[in-house]
């Protein structure tokens, strides 16, 4: 997911974006963990897509405050 689409996400749509990715990132280490995952690469990119989600959520927050 790229940063622009992120910025076009209201506050609401982001938390239940960041919640998504969060439940795929533990599906996707349970799938590790049983050495049925089949791209490992996944992982790094689903963990920057949160960081990206959770950066643009904290700037939402400082600009509200």
């Amino acid at each position: 997911m790229k940063m622009s689409e992120i910025r076009d996400l209201t506050a609401a749509e982001l938390a239940v974006k960041n919640r998504d990715l969060r439940q795929e990132l533990f599906n996707l280490r349970l799938q590790q963990a049983t050495s049925q995952l089949e791209k490992s690469a996944q992982l790094r990119l689903l963990r920057r897509d949160i960081a990206r989600i959770e950066t643009q959520i904290s700037a939402l927050r400082k600009k509200a405050a």
